[in-house]
């Protein structure tokens, strides 16, 4: 799962990431509004994590561009400013969910995951397919009541296959929601897919051969 955080201030965008990358995403920052909405506009993100008071271009005018430009990965808006009439212009620019400085990492997290969940159209953070039982929050998997040990790139790989499991992913898609920039070659990807499968069994991920991976999980 890749997010990208948008920040100015150095301290802030440090532990936003570092709290992001333990919760299990791939995370990439910008420190300007000119970089975060070519980033956003040229690359495929799960979530933007996007402060509002940018230099070189404001956070409002980059999320403005980004809908405009039909980008519709999800937002989270950060800013210092907490009037409800700012908080009222950010999501009529396009925001889908709005945080104000100071906040709770844990809460940021809670945020970032429900925003992602909403997005591949779950509502519960836990989702059950059969005895194969998967918690979006602590990262965790269960088959037939016992647990199931993953690596990040292992799990990463899982909750990106469920986020989108109405559909195949191409590999190309499913390698840069696991590396993020970090070019890696295809047999990377296929001895993750490998591992996963030798770890959940039969019936979990799927291949559709010439196109990519698919989540074969019916909810129970």
């Amino acid at each position: 799962m890749r997010i990208l955080a948008v920040e100015d201030d150095d301290r802030i965008a440090r532990d936003v990431a570092t709290a992001l990358q333990g919760a299990g995403f791939c995370v990439e920052r910008a420190a300007d509004g000119e970089t975060a909405w070519f980033l956003g506009d040229t690359e495929d993100f799960d979530l933007v994590v996007l402060d509002l008071g940018l230099p070189r271009m404001d956070g409002l005018s980059v999320l403005k561009r980004w809908r405009a430009s039909d980008r519709n990965m999800p937002v989270l808006v950060l800013t210092a400013r907490g009037s409800w009439q700012e908080r009222v212009e950010g999501i009529e620019a396009g925001a889908d969910d709005y945080l104000p400085k100071p906040f709770r990492m844990e809460e940021l997290l809670a945020r970032a995951r429900a925003l992602m969940r909403r997005a591949g159209g779950l509502g519960a953070a836990v989702q059950e397919f059969g005895d194969l039982v998967v918690d979006l929050n602590r990262m965790s998997v269960t088959r037939s009541g016992a647990p199931v040990g993953l690596t990040a790139l292992e799990w990463r790989a899982l909750a990106y296959l469920l986020l989108n499991r109405a559909r195949v992913v191409p590999p190309g898609e499913l390698l840069e929601h696991l590396y993020g920039d970090d070019d890696r070659e295809a047999n990377a990807l296929e001895a993750v897919i490998a591992r996963l499968r030798r770890k959940l069994g039969d019936g979990v991920v799927g291949t559709r051969r010439g196109f990519g991976y698919f989540f074969e999980g019916t909810p129970g």
